[in-house]
């Protein structure tokens, strides 16, 4: 015969808890983020609690007498075993004082009966195989996701806190000259104009083909995982893992990046290059999926799984056009499309909190134009726009104008900036190496290199 196992509780913790909360109803306030009815596992401890909200929500007294009224006038009273029930309460209470501890206690034991629950549902799921793999997936680790990261319910952050909070932050930036308060790009000015990435946010990195829209992204990749320890996400939908490695290792060495894939390396202080490089990218927190076609619940099912096991502080996708939609039908435009992507890479950056660079197709009219971008040059969805909380174009005159002054200089155009100033940062792209630079204004004409395309 099969062992009847009991859930998680603790009946004595419950009836402390709402005893101690009779004896000093303020305490309420101590413990109404904490739990909710649900937390309690005797039914009719979820009857008293809901009454005591319900009195302390009109500003009622929470007593014997009061509570016996209001549960008789919703015909509850008797089904918690009348007044001589909330009596007891209050007559079995070691302390008064101990409500924040009896209230921990009782959440505890609850978050474990939602374990518990999410298990079976898991095994549930694990039963339908008529159901998609990736819905399946998604559906198990959004229930294992919301146990994880939910153990209370508190729904309101203090402002005070939050004051405090804001206080030491800006005291530890003053003192530190180097210090952000985002994720570092590796490119100063850039860092000075945005602050680095803040969490939760979708930043946009748009241009036309053979701009650097990768080599930018792999930049910063590599640079905030090497130099700030930074675990970094990298879904890649055009190019291998392989073939990113090789990018990342040519920009780390400063070497050719052409001659790094064919073997065609002359010298042995290109290899002792090529060795450290080698080292330093072997301790960096960067994690590759190169999986083609790749959707969003893919990708968070691996990015859940990245931030439980390395702590997620930044998600690149490489690039946006080539996502594949979730819920989309085969009818729906591309602008449709793209819309649902967008909204579901900024949903995955508020969940994760972390920054999500997502990289994306300008329309052609930036060429027919032969101009700036604009915001309006976003492919295939407005809503992109709107999703977004930085944009920021890649502009290359020297691509645009075979008259250019400067070969090689790229605007990096932060032309939207919800929470800051946009502007202009000047970089130098080594297409030989597929690595950017920051630059001196005054040394431009220093740096022209030989034109062609970025890779």
């Amino acid at each position: 015969m099969a062992e009847v196992r009991v859930p998680p509780q603790n009946i004595d913790a419950e009836r402390a808890l709402l005893g101690a909360i009779m004896l000093k109803p303020d305490s309420l306030h101590e413990v109404s983020d904490i739990i909710s009815a649900d937390s309690f596992y005797v039914e009719k401890h979820r009857i008293v609690f809901r009454a005591m909200l319900d009195l302390f929500s009109k500003s009622e007294p929470i007593d014997v007498l009061s509570l016996s009224s209001r549960l008789k006038e919703k015909g509850e009273l008797e089904q918690i075993g009348g007044a001589s029930f909330l009596n007891d309460l209050v007559a079995t209470v070691p302390s008064a004082s101990n409500v924040k501890h009896y209230a921990d206690i009782v959440q505890k034991k609850f978050v474990m009966r939602r374990l518990i629950s999410v298990a079976d549902i898991i095994s549930e799921l694990g039963y339908r195989e008529e159901d998609d793999l990736e819905h399946v997936l998604d559906k198990a680790q959004t229930e294992m996701f919301a146990v994880t990261n939910t153990p209370s319910l508190q729904k309101f952050v203090s402002l005070k806190d939050s004051l405090g909070e804001a206080w030491e932050r800006l005291d530890r930036l003053h003192k530190s000259d180097n210090e952000l308060r985002g994720v570092p790009t590796g490119f100063r000015e850039l860092d000075n104009l945005l602050a680095g990435f803040q969490k939760s946010d979708l930043v946009i990195l748009a241009a036309r083909p053979s701009m650097g829209k990768t080599s930018l992204a792999l930049d910063i990749a590599r640079q905030t995982a090497i130099k700030h320890g930074t675990p970094v996400g990298i879904f890649s939908l055009e190019m291998s893992s392989q073939q990113l490695v090789d990018r990342m290792l040519a920009a780390e060495a400063h070497v050719n990046s052409w001659k790094l894939r064919t073997g065609k390396l002359s010298v042995d202080e290109e290899f002792e290059r090529i060795h450290h490089a080698l080292d330093e990218l072997a301790k960096a927190p960067i994690f590759i999926d190169d999986k083609p076609g790749n959707n969003v619940l893919s990708m968070r099912s691996v990015a859940r799984r990245m931030k439980s096991e390395h702590g997620l502080g930044l998600i690149i996708v490489d690039y946006l056009q080539l996502m594949a939609p979730t819920t989309a039908k085969a009818s729906d435009s591309m602008v449709q499309q793209v819309t649902e992507i967008s909204r579901s890479l900024k949903g995955l950056a508020r969940e994760l909190d972390v920054p999500v660079i997502a990289l994306s197709q300008l329309s052609r009219a930036v060429e027919q134009r032969r101009g700036r971008p604009r915001l309006s040059d976003l492919r295939d969805s407005g809503s992109i726009e709107q999703d977004a909380d930085v944009v920021m174009f890649i502009h290359r005159e020297d691509k645009m104008n075979e008259s250019a002054e400067q070969n090689n200089i790229a605007e990096i155009l932060v032309e939207k900036h919800r929470n800051g100033p946009i502007g202009k940062v000047d970089l130098f792209f080594d297409e030989q190496k597929a690595t950017f630079l920051s630059v001196d204004k005054s040394n431009f004409s220093d740096l022209e290199g030989p034109r062609g395309d970025a890779f």
